[in-house]
């Protein structure tokens, strides 16, 4: 039996990778995100994330995981980082 740490690990290490590949699809970056880690800023910074692609995102990440984000759910901040994105996402499963 895994010890709860490291299925924390693996399962971030999934969500990680499924984040990344929704950012690649959506906007569209030709494989960009492979060079992309926790740090790599996303809103501000990624010039093809802009409040459309979010909106693209979010549907995208609500019909992959299987969740809702409601509108006061989520803000700038949830965006700001590939990491916070995918800590807010590894939230929303629990």
């Amino acid at each position: 039996m895994e010890t709860a740490a490291r299925y924390s690990g693996s399962k971030e290490l999934d969500i990680k990778k499924e984040v990344l590949a929704i950012l690649d699809e959506v906007l569209s970056l030709g494989g960009r995100v492979s060079g992309f880690d926790d740090e790599t800023p996303l809103l501000g910074a990624v010039p093809e994330l802009d409040s459309m692609a979010v909106v693209g995102v979010i549907n995208m990440l609500e019909e992959r995981f299987g969740f809702i984000v409601e509108d006061d759910e989520i803000d700038g901040s949830a965006f700001a980082t590939v990491g916070s994105l995918v800590e807010f996402v590894a939230a929303k499963l629990g």
